[in-house]
């Protein structure tokens, strides 16, 4: 992977990955603050878990109940 200069325009896609990035660091620390680090980090594995399943959290959250 080539290293990008400080004055290099980014790309699209990494325009669009760092909006991505900021939405998720905006949440964390939501998150963190209304509920604590183990809610976030416990919120995050499940959301990376219905990805990696190509599973709605809908369905999910769901089947719990």
């Amino acid at each position: 992977m080539q290293e990008k200069k400080m004055n290099d325009k980014l790309s699209e896609e990494e325009v669009s990955k760092d909006k991505y990035f900021s939405q998720v660091s905006a949440i964390s620390e939501e998150m963190i603050k209304d509920h604590g680090k183990d809610f976030a980090m416990g919120a995050l594995v499940m959301a990376a878990q219905w990805i990696a399943q190509n599973q709605e959290p809908k369905e999910q959250h769901a089947a719990q109940h």
